[in-house]
């Protein structure tokens, strides 16, 4: 099997082509619902604009850091390690790198590379569960 019929396997849209892009904007919307609502409300209620800033500028950083690890796979040149895009998600570009997975359908199959990722997601879902319904006791513990 030759590298561009690897990269073409049955079931997966031809380049470019976003497959249920509905399910993933609504998945996507759902899972920003508790940072950016938890987020404005810091920032509206005057503690801090840094949650949402942070969010904004890492997630667009995320996204070009995944654009350019893509284009440096496409010409076999040095990557980004995977530590660094699992550091930027974890600084709040999460949102910013699940978007560049699924526009770029990078990273998306690697099953290490994933779990991490989610639990990533997952530890910023509990985040703001804490912070907005639990009264923010749950991460003082740490």
């Amino acid at each position: 099997m030759n590298d561009a019929s690897a990269r073409n396997k049955p079931g997966r849209g031809s380049g470019g082509e976003l497959r249920r892009p509905r399910l993933k904007l609504l998945v996507f919307a759902i899972l920003c619902a508790l940072p950016l609502s938890g987020s404005m409300t810091m920032w509206l209620g005057g503690i801090s604009r840094v949650p949402l800033a942070a969010y904004g500028i890492v997630s667009g950083l995320a996204f070009l850091l995944y654009w350019s690890d893509k284009r440096k796979a496409r010409l076999d040149r040095w990557r980004i390690p995977e530590n660094l895009l699992h550091a930027v998600e974890l600084a709040g570009g999460w949102p910013g790198a699940l978007l560049a997975q699924q526009v770029f359908r990078h990273k998306t199959r690697k099953l290490s590379f994933q779990l991490l990722f989610w639990m990533i997601v997952l530890l910023h879902q509990v985040f703001w569960i804490d912070q907005l319904f639990l009264g923010a006791h749950l991460f003082a513990l740490l």
